[in-house]
């Protein structure tokens, strides 16, 4: 029995060996280029690959967000033009950490300005107009995240 459960052990390790290989394939850093096509707040498309920023969620076109004058906004456009203007004004270099279920590439990225780096996703969320993503069970991706989005709130902005 043991060497039963062993070897199906073994067979398993390397069908993970051989996913993991796959997507390390393209593991290396890369330069967003300031012709990315943006498709929402966190995702943008470079030729034939989709780019998402792991650990954050913007928020959908379609969803409004309260401004502390009552002024309502599309939540979902300004998450997009927030990240335009971070693409637009500095150098952002992405690392793949893995894949999403619909096979984007799931990136962490650091944006270049006054000599400066900064997160992507902590200077998007402490816009206010994007927060910490969460698992299924509830659980929060990236805990700095977290501390972001409640500072975020706390400057009056409602998505």
């Amino acid at each position: 029995m043991k060497q039963a459960s062993f070897a199906a052990l073994a067979a398993f390790s390397v069908c993970v060996s051989a996913q993991a290989q796959d997507a390390s394939d393209s593991a290396a850093p890369f330069v967003v280029s300031k012709s990315a096509q943006l498709l929402t707040g966190d995702t943008w498309r470079e030729g034939n690959h989709i780019f998402r920023l792991y650990g954050m969620q913007s928020c959908l076109r379609g969803t409004w967000a309260e401004q502390p004058n009552g002024n309502k906004l599309d939540c979902g456009n300004i998450s997009l033009a927030h990240l335009a203007a971070l693409f637009d004004s500095a150098s952002v270099t992405c690392q793949p950490i893995g894949y999403a279920l619909d096979k984007a590439v799931f990136v962490v990225c650091g944006a270049q300005m006054n000599g400066e780096t900064i997160d992507v996703g902590t200077a998007l969320i402490a816009t206010g107009y994007a927060f910490a993503a969460t698992t299924a069970k509830g659980k929060v991706v990236n805990e700095s995240y977290l501390v972001a989005e409640i500072n975020a709130k706390d400057t009056s902005i409602n998505c």
